[in-house]
C-alpha cells in the first residue's frame, strides 16, 4: 500500500517540474514562486519536523537548529569553493554560478524526496490513518519539490536534459524510499538531524540565490506576490495535513 500511494508523489513531482518547464517566458515569476515554496517548506514543514524528531540539545541549543545553521553554512561554502575552482581552471560559469551547485542542491532534494517515501512507509507501519495523513502531506508538497528541483538545476546553467534527469530522479525517489521501509527502520533522531541540515541548505539557496535572481531584472510587485503565494501554499498544505 505504501508503495502504491507513493506513486501519487511520483506524479505530483513530475507535474511540478512540468509547470516550471512550461513557464520559462515568465522566469522571474517562476523564481519568485520557487523562493516562496522553498521558504514555506523550510519554515513550516522541515524545521518543525526536525525539531520534533531530533529532540536532543547540544549546549542548550536543539541539535536540529545547530544542523540547520550548519546546512546553511555548508551550502554557502560549497558554492564558493566550486566558483573559485572553476575560476582557477578558466571554466565558464553561467551568470557567475557553478552548474555543480545546482546539481548538488537537486541531489539533496532527491535525498529529501526519498526520505518522504520512507516517512510514508513508516506511517503505514503505524496504521492506515497515519499513513493517509502523511501521504496527503507528501503528495501535496511534492509538487513544490518537482518545481524547485527543475528550477534550481536550470538556474545554475545546467542543460535541460540534466534538469529533466534530476526531476525524474526526484519523482522516483519517494517510491524507492517507501519500498525501502520493508527492509529497515530509520531512527527518529537521525531523521530529525537530516531534516535540519537539509533545511538550512535549502534556505540558503532560496534567500541568497533564488529570490535575488528573481528580482534582478524584474523587480515587479507580481514577483513578490508569487513569493508570498508560494509560502502561503505550503502553509495551506501543512494545515490540511494536520
Amino acid at each position: 500500500m505504501a508503495v502504491l500511494v507513493a506513486l501519487g508523489a511520483f506524479l505530483m513531482t513530475l507535474a511540478g517540474g512540468w509547470t516550471a518547464l512550461r513557464v520559462t517566458d515568465r522566469r522571474h515569476l517562476v523564481l519568485g514562486l520557487a523562493g516562496g515554496l522553498m521558504l514555506g517548506v523550510v519554515g513550516l514543514d522541515l524545521l518543525p519536523e526536525a525539531l520534533e524528531a531530533a529532540g536532543t540539545e547540544v549546549f542548550g541549543v536543539p541539535a536540529a537548529l545547530l544542523l540547520f545553521v550548519a546546512g546553511f553554512l555548508m551550502a554557502h561554502l560549497v558554492e564558493r569553493l566550486l566558483a573559485v575552482r572553476q575560476a582557477a581552471h578558466g571554466a565558464e560559469e553561467t551568470d557567475g554560478r557553478a552548474p555543480e551547485v545546482g546539481l548538488t542542491a537537486a541531489a539533496a532534494m532527491v535525498g529529501h524526496s526519498a526520505m518522504d517515501g520512507v516517512a510514508i512507509g513508516a506511517a503505514f507501519q503505524v496504521g492506515g490513518g497515519m499513513g493517509a495523513a502523511v501521504t496527503l502531506a507528501v503528495v501535496a508538497h511534492d509538487f513544490a519539490d518537482g518545481f524547485n528541483t527543475y528550477t534550481i538545476t536550470s538556474l545554475y546553467g545546467n542543460a535541460r536534459r540534466r534538469a529533466l534527469a534530476m526531476l525524474f530522479a526526484d519523482a522516483a525517489a519517494p517510491v524507492l524510499g517507501a519500498a525501502s521501509t520493508l527492509l529497515f527502520t530509520l531512527p527518529e533522531p537521525l531523521l530529525g538531524g537530516y531534516l535540519g541540515l537539509f533545511g538550512g541548505a535549502l534556505l540558503y539557496l532560496a534567500a541568497a540565490e533564488i529570490l535575488p535572481e528573481a528580482h534582478h531584472e524584474h523587480p515587479a510587485r507580481s514577483t513578490v506576490l508569487c513569493t508570498i503565494a508560494g509560502a502561503a501554499f505550503i502553509w495551506l498544505v501543512v494545515g490540511i495535513a494536520q
